[in-house]
C-alpha cells in the first residue's frame, strides 16, 4: 500500500514537470515569435528610415547639382557675355587703331610727296650747305686728338641736353664730371647717371661704326636703343602695348604689327631721301613720333638723326642752346597738328649753333 502511494506520487510529480515543461515550451515559443515580430518590424522600420534618407540624399544632392550647373551656367554666361563685350571693344579699337595707322600712312605719304616742304626754300638749303662748308673747313686742319676732344665736348653737352629734355637732374657742370671722370652727383638718382652714360656709349659706338646705318633697317634702330635704355630696366624690342605722351591727346599705334610695318615706312623713306638733312630731321621726327619703344624713343631719334649727319660728313647736333620746354613744344606742334615748322627752325638753329660751337678754334666763335 505504501508502495503504491510511492509510485502515485512520482507519477504525480512527472505528470506535473511535462505540464511545466509543455507550459513553458509553449511560452517560450510564444516570447520567440513576439521577439521574432519585433525583430521584423525593427527590420522593416530602419529599412523605410534608410530609404527614406536615401530619397532625401538623393534629392539634396539633386539640388545641390542643379544648383552647382545653375550656377556653372550663370558664370559661363557672364563669361561668354563678358568675351563679347571685350571682343566689340576689341574690334573698335582695331577700327580706331586703323584710323590713325591710315593717318600716319597718308602723313608719310604727304611727306615723301612733298619733301621740298621740309626745306622747301633755297635760301635754307644754301645756308645749310654753307655751314656744312663751314664745318668742313674747321675740321680740316683739326688734329686726330684735336679732333676726338671736340667730340667729347659735344657728347657732354648732348648727353646733358638729351636727358634734360627727358627730366634728367643732372646740371652740365655734374654730367661732365661723370662723363670724363665718373664722378656720381651727390642726390642724384642712379638711373640718372646710367642714363647719361648711356648716351655717351651710344655716341662712341656711331662714332667707331659710322656706317652702320647704311641702310637704315628695324633691327640697327632697335641696337642703338639697346645701348640707350640698358640698365633702365627698359624692354629692347618694339613695344606690344599701347602708351601715352604726356600734355597730348596724340595716342601713338599700339599693335605690334602695326608699329613694326610703319617703322619699315619709315625706314623705307630715309632710305630713298637724297637730301642728309632730310633724311636726319624725318629720322629725328618721326621716330619720335612712331614711339616704336616703351621708353627712350626721343633720345633714339636723336642719336640716329646724328649717326646720319655725321656718316655723310655733316656737323653732329648737341642741342645744347634749345630749351627744353620749347624742343617739347615743337614736337607737341608735330603730334596734334602735323605741323613741322617749329620743328625745323629748331634743328637748323642747333645745326648753326653746332657748326659755329664745336671743331672750330676761332676764339670769336660764336657761344
Amino acid at each position: 500500500m505504501e508502495n503504491l502511494n510511492i509510485l502515485s506520487l512520482l507519477a504525480g510529480i512527472v505528470i506535473s514537470f511535462i505540464i511545466f515543461f509543455l507550459i513553458k515550451k509553449i511560452l517560450f515559443k510564444k516570447e520567440y515569435e513576439n521577439i521574432e515580430k519585433k525583430n521584423t518590424e525593427f527590420k522593416t522600420k530602419i529599412e523605410f528610415e534608410i530609404e527614406n534618407k536615401k530619397k532625401k540624399m538623393q534629392s539634396e544632392l539633386n539640388e545641390e547639382f542643379i544648383g552647382w550647373k545653375n550656377e556653372y551656367n550663370r558664370k559661363q554666361s557672364q563669361k561668354i557675355n563678358k568675351l563679347n563685350d571685350q571682343e566689340k571693344r576689341l574690334i573698335q579699337k582695331e577700327e580706331n587703331l586703323d584710323k590713325r595707322y591710315i593717318n600716319l600712312d597718308n602723313k608719310e605719304k604727304e611727306i615723301k610727296k612733298s619733301e621740298k616742304d621740309l626745306f622747301y626754300q633755297e635760301e635754307e638749303l644754301k645756308a645749310l650747305d654753307n655751314l656744312t662748308d663751314k664745318y668742313t673747313n674747321n675740321i680740316a686742319p683739326l688734329s686726330n686728338s684735336e679732333y676726338k676732344k671736340e667730340l667729347e665736348i659735344l657728347a657732354i653737352d648732348l648727353s646733358w641736353k638729351s636727358g634734360e629734355i627727358e627730366g634728367n637732374t643732372y646740371t652740365l657742370l655734374e654730367t661732365e664730371a661723370l662723363i670724363k671722370y665718373k664722378e656720381l652727383a651727390e642726390g642724384k638718382k642712379q638711373e640718372d647717371a646710367i642714363m647719361l652714360l648711356n648716351h655717351k656709349d651710344a655716341l662712341d659706338f656711331i662714332i667707331a661704326e659710322p656706317d652702320y646705318l647704311k641702310p637704315l633697317t628695324i633691327s640697327r634702330i632697335e641696337d642703338i636703343h639697346s645701348l640707350l635704355i640698358k640698365n633702365l630696366g627698359v624692354e629692347r624690342s618694339i613695344r606690344k602695348r599701347g602708351v601715352g605722351v604726356g600734355g597730348t591727346e596724340y595716342k601713338p599705334l599700339s599693335l605690334e604689327q602695326q608699329i613694326a610695318e610703319v617703322m619699315q615706312q619709315m625706314c623705307d623713306l630715309v632710305n630713298a631721301t637724297d637730301n642728309v638733312f632730310e633724311k636726319a630731321l624725318l629720322l629725328l621726327v618721326l621716330l619720335s613720333y612712331i614711339q616704336p619703344f616703351n621708353d627712350g624713343n626721343k633720345r633714339t631719334a636723336r642719336i640716329i638723326s646724328n649717326a646720319i649727319l655725321m656718316e655723310n660728313s655733316h656737323c653732329p647736333l648737341s642741342y645744347r642752346s634749345v630749351k627744353a620746354s620749347d624742343y617739347k613744344k615743337a614736337m607737341l606742334l608735330f603730334y596734334e597738328q602735323n605741323n613741322i615748322t617749329e620743328f625745323k627752325k629748331i634743328f637748323m638753329s642747333q645745326y648753326e649753333y653746332a657748326v659755329n660751337k664745336y671743331f672750330n678754334l676761332d676764339p670769336e666763335a660764336a657761344e
